[in-house]
């Protein structure tokens, strides 16, 4: 899995920064003036409920190496924007592969694993060869064949798939996808993320390698 933050939302006043911005939209609402540390507020505003500011600030992720099933768990956050590599156009004919920790880690497993994986991919080249449409042999293709993805979400649909998905109910991989994406946007907005961030450590110190 590679996941990569490459576009941020950029305000055209002060340094620039999303939490700038952030700031004046809520400082809009209350008619207030800034005094002392502009992350207080933030912060106050983030506890109080009042997340509706922080989207007005969003980040583009670039994701690749992440299986089929944890797209297809990812994409259902609908306040975002997704361009997913197509396997209608994109040969499969040497898929790369996602395999779970419990079945890598048994050896009789595995090998049930790499047998499967050898049928689907001879079954994709074999129709590809009688002419079948990629759009079409791509039916053979199992949720663990490999994917990038393009995602952009506003902070406030960060925070709640970061709620959601960082937790012992979620299914391992989009976990730590959502660990490292939270990992990448944390510097830039500490005063959004950071005490999420500080209270999921502390909670499930293993999910961000601590233990």
């Amino acid at each position: 899995m590679e996941v990569a933050l490459i576009a941020i939302t950029r305000y055209l006043r002060g340094e620039g920064t999303p939490e700038e911005l952030l700031e004046h939209a809520g400082r809009v609402c209350y008619r207030s003036q800034g005094r002392g540390d502009p992350g207080a507020f933030l912060r106050a505003r983030i506890r109080e409920g009042h997340e509706s500011l922080i989207e007005h600030a969003s980040a583009t992720f670039e994701i690749s190496g992440i299986s089929r099933a944890c797209s297809h768990q990812l994409v259902r956050h609908r306040l975002a924007s997704y361009s997913q590599e197509s396997q209608r156009y994109v040969s499969m004919a040497s898929p790369e592969w996602v395999i779970p920790p419990a079945i890598s880690a048994d050896p009789e497993a595995l090998a049930i694993w790499e047998q499967f994986a050898a049928n689907v991919q001879q079954a994709y080249q074999m129709l590809r060869a009688r002419g079948i449409r990629k759009e079409d042999a791509r039916f053979v293709l199992p949720n663990a064949t490999a994917t990038r993805i393009v995602v952009t979400m506003n902070f406030r649909e960060l925070l709640h798939v970061f709620r959601l998905r960082i937790s012992p109910e979620a299914q391992w991989e989009i976990r730590e996808l959502c660990v490292r994406m939270l990992e990448l946007i944390y510097p830039h907005a500490p005063n959004v993320f950071g005490e999420l961030r500080e209270e999921l450590m502390s909670r499930y110190p293993a999910f961000f390698g601590l233990e």
